[in-house]
């Protein structure tokens, strides 16, 4: 891959590893959000979905998720540009806004660890699994005051 390609390409432009790459491996993605349906607003938890593996920030199977957890959201560059709940630090967000990446994304800083060593990830929120909850009502003992 090129050096810095983010900032050449769009997201529709890149290569399928050069689009990998591009995740932060931040872990948001894989936290549920509850949305107020009266106005829209998203409310961030620390809930993990079922195949998130809080320690390290990674889905635990990754090529089978779309299939095996329904809600699961497959990023696209559409996707990416409609999608309210994506995280402001977001790579993909940022690309698909003109913005350059934050110094602590591995492609930067030449480490994966910089994203957590930032505190920018999920590793060490995470309360509970989607799997150890109820119902719904019992995501509100896990909402985040603001956006993680």
């Amino acid at each position: 891959m090129q050096d810095g390609y983010w900032r050449e390409k769009t997201l529709e432009d890149m290569t399928p590893a050069e689009w990998e790459a591009l995740c932060d491996g931040c872990g948001k993605c894989c936290i549920s959000k509850l949305e107020d349906e009266d106005t829209g607003e998203i409310h961030w938890t620390s809930v993990g979905c079922r195949l998130f593996d809080a320690e390290a920030c990674r889905c635990r199977d990754y090529p089978n998720r779309l299939a095996e957890v329904p809600d699961c959201v497959g990023l696209t560059p559409a996707k990416i540009r409609a999608i309210p709940w994506l995280p402001s630090t977001c790579a993909y967000r940022l690309v698909a806004e003109g913005r350059d990446l934050y110094w602590w994304h591995h492609l930067l800083s030449g480490s994966r660890d910089t994203v957590h060593a930032a505190g920018m990830s999920m590793r060490g929120r995470v309360t509970a699994n989607e799997t150890e909850l109820a119902d719904t009502d019992a995501y509100l003992e896990h909402l985040l005051e603001e956006e993680p």
